[in-house]
């Protein structure tokens, strides 16, 4: 994966899942700009702010004139029905949805060929627990977002979103019960997220646009019943 002088926007890559990728997007030789509301030497501002993503946008424009690869990683607030006022929602819906749509538009104009969209979601785009409806639905409107933006860029972008299920961005090796109610016998990690990210940026994905993939250790796959693998119910 070859991705020497190529152009990487990164959103909340400042920490957890989007350093990483910025870090390994770096390690291939990437151009890699990232934004993020948390001060550092990064371009600093708040997503959900219009202004902003057009700042952000006419900088890149301005010192490479083109995009390889935007990644829409930036997280949303996650509160739920009973305390998620109506700004708050909003709020969440503004980073994790529209941010990244308003994005691509300022830039469609400067894909560069083979350029790649990936947008992350979460599993929590088919599954939710009580009181995260702010996060659940801006993940669940960025992964319909993908395909919609897959079919509109057809020819200019392969557009894809990954569905990260437990990712611990401070890589604590989990056992016991944690480790063993996934399938894949442990809790995720950053780089689980990013070498996908990379996979899917690359020519050797040149046939996956408009796809979801979940990475979550098999858990959506797992049907649970009470009694069944000392499981109950309460």
């Amino acid at each position: 994966m070859d991705f020497k002088d190529k152009v990487v926007i990164v959103t909340g890559g400042a920490q957890g899942i989007g350093l990483c990728i910025a870090r390994e997007f770096r390690k291939q030789g990437a151009h890699v700009c990232v934004i993020d509301k948390q001060a550092g030497e990064h371009f600093v501002g708040d997503l959900s702010d219009k202004q902003t993503l057009e700042r952000f946008a006419q900088h890149v424009i301005e010192n490479y004139g083109k995009v390889d690869c935007i990644i829409n990683n930036a997280l949303p607030l996650m509160k739920g029905i009973d305390e998620c006022s109506y700004e708050e929602f909003q709020y969440a819906l503004n980073v994790g949805v529209t941010a990244p749509f308003y994005l691509v538009k300022l830039l469609k104009d400067h894909l560069a060929e083979g350029a790649s969209i990936i947008n992350i979601s979460s599993s929590r785009d088919r599954m939710s627990q009580p009181q995260t409806e702010s996060y659940t639905a801006a993940k669940g409107g960025i992964a319909s977002l993908t395909h919609a933006l897959a079919v509109s860029l057809a020819g200019k972008a392969r557009v894809n979103s990954i569905s990260p299920g437990w990712i611990d961005t401070s890589y604590t090796i989990y056992n016991g019960p944690d480790a063993k109610q996934q399938p894949a016998g442990r809790v995720g990690n950053p780089q689980d997220i990013a070498q996908m990210v990379l996979f899917l940026c690359s020519s050797k994905a040149g046939f996956i646009t408009g796809e979801n993939i979940c990475i979550d250790g098999g858990m959506t796959r797992q049907m649970i019943y009470h009694g069944d693998c000392g499981w109950t119910l309460d």
